[in-house]
């Protein structure tokens, strides 16, 4: 033990080899790291890519399995929901039996269930596949952010956590326009099919590598899995979800209501049942002290809102583009580079903006959101209902610098100082409220996008209903903007 300590000190000769040597693992060692979050990226990429791209297969899905409108609102749907429920419980389960070997079947299962998707002969089946898609999503989200967490330190944390913003990004403005792409090319007479089938060479590829690229880890504790926990949550938060999902096509019956209420119900439960087992030192799903971490509390809670107008952008502008301006999917598609090409501008730099601004980089990106939502507004009404579409891709590329600004930095802000055996729940608690705001978020602005177009189907109708789904949204990029100035050092 002591010999370290009397050794002679090394001769000036041999002196240079050691700082070589050095070099030489220090690039072995970032190489590993690259490759850990390349695979790491893949599985983000592909599970909020479907989320994304399925839209733009729904027409063509429709008219080939001769599915009713029902179906088609559960083929979108049913994967959502499933993820929605699922990552909390998967996020507890990675801390318990490992966060690689989690990642691992979560990728298996998403795999294998986009070979199904595509092969589907029929909706029911097709909705199936999707449910078990949403499994393999819900088990390996919260893994990647965990990982990320737990593998990587300081100034390469906080790249880490700017790439997978990147690749989730890119995944939400690009899925449409890879959509278009993959239907229009029609390889193989595949169609609308290969929007699925895209997936299963990328996760193939990624599962080979998972055991030698990424490091296996979980929580230093022995625990058991809260299974009272886990039913509470999932019910809670598909009784929250569901009605989202289909309350605005439904008109908002009765049922609805009674599922939200429920919902209260079971998330207070839920809340007492976690308080419960850890003032009796057990083994709660998510526990209380997580939410007495400084900042993970305003941080999940900025995600939310966030994510609110995410989801809802990207749907109402669809709906403008291809039903409002005659755009088939893949010209509106191409409209989305713009907001993609902001986005990939700034979160090359955002790393770089951290260092002087701190936690501001993700405020002033949502201001910059919220100042290009107006723009966006303005020339709306001064190009009119048939004016080019060129002069709106300014005001779309600020906005996508505006969220390359902002999601890495929400992420790293929610994430950053929680405690490494807290890592799993965590992440799976910052997974479902992107989630479930993304189905708020919908939901609320169906509302209004719906109520200002009214039962007309004129061009004007759909710039009106767009415009005043604009509006709440420059609403919540300012609301976000606000409560990260709460968050301070």
């Amino acid at each position: 033990m002591t010999t370290t300590a009397i050794r002679p000190a090394t001769p000036a000769s041999t002196a240079p080899q050691a700082p070589a040597s050095a070099s030489g693992t220090s690039r072995e060692t970032a190489r590993a790291q690259n490759l850990t979050l390349l695979v790491l990226l893949a599985g983000i990429f592909m599970t909020t890519l479907d989320i994304f791209i399925v839209n733009v297969a729904i027409p063509a899905t429709q008219r080939d399995l001769h599915a009713s409108p029902a179906a088609i609102q559960w083929i979108v749907a049913g994967y959502g929901l499933t993820v929605a429920a699922g990552v909390i419980t998967a996020g507890r389960l990675g801390d318990m039996f490992g966060r690689r070997r989690m990642y691992a079947l979560g990728m298996a299962l998403f795999t294998a269930a986009s070979a199904a998707c595509g092969m589907a002969p029929t909706a029911d089946l097709l909705i199936a596949s999707r449910i078990v898609q949403g499994v393999g999503a819900a088990l390996l989200s919260p893994q990647t952010l965990a990982i990320i967490g737990t593998a990587f330190e300081g100034a390469k944390r906080v790249r880490a956590f700017t790439a997978y913003a990147l690749a989730m990004g890119l995944a939400a403005v690009f899925g449409q326009l890879i959509g278009g792409v993959l239907i229009d090319m029609d390889f193989a007479g595949l169609g609308w099919r290969s929007c699925f089938l895209i997936n299963v060479p990328v996760g193939a590829l990624a599962l080979t590598l998972v055991p030698r690229a990424v490091p296996e880890s979980k929580a230093e504790a022995r625990t058991r899995l809260d299974l009272p926990g886990v039913a509470l949550v999932s019910a809670a938060l598909v009784a929250t979800v569901l009605p989202l999902i289909q309350g605005q096509s439904q008109g908002w019956p009765l049922w609805t209501w009674l599922s939200f209420g429920a919902a209260l119900v079971l998330f207070g439960v839920f809340g007492w049942h976690q308080g419960r087992l850890a003032a009796a030192q057990k083994s709660p799903l998510v526990d209380p002290a997580l939410f007495r971490t400084k900042g993970f509390t305003r941080g999940i809670i900025a995600q939310i809102v966030f994510w609110m107008g995410q989801g809802s952008f990207f749907l109402v502008f669809a709906l403008y583009l291809q039903l409002g301006r005659g755009l088939d999917a893949l010209h509106a598609g191409l409209v989305f580079t713009a907001i993609g090409l902001g986005y990939l501008l700034t979160s090359m730099v955002a790393q770089k903006l951290a260092v002087r601004l701190g936690r501001q980089t993700a405020a002033v990106g949502t201001a910059l959101m919220a100042v290009s939502l107006l723009d966006l507004i303005v020339t709306i009404h001064l190009t009119g209902t048939h004016g080019s579409l060129l002069w709106m891709l300014p005001a779309l590329a600020a906005d996508g610098a505006g969220m390359g600004l902002a999601i890495g930095p929400l992420a790293a802000g929610a994430m950053g100082r929680v405690a490494p055996h807290h890592t799993g729940a965590a992440s799976g608690v910052v997974s479902t409220v992107m989630q479930v705001g993304g189905a708020v978020g919908v939901a609320v602005i169906g509302i209004v996008f719906y109520s200002a177009l009214g039962s007309s189907t004129t061009p004007a109708a759909y710039t009106h209903a767009f415009t005043s789904g604009l509006e709440l949204l420059v609403g919540v990029a300012v609301a976000v903007t606000v409560l990260l100035q709460f968050d301070k050092d």
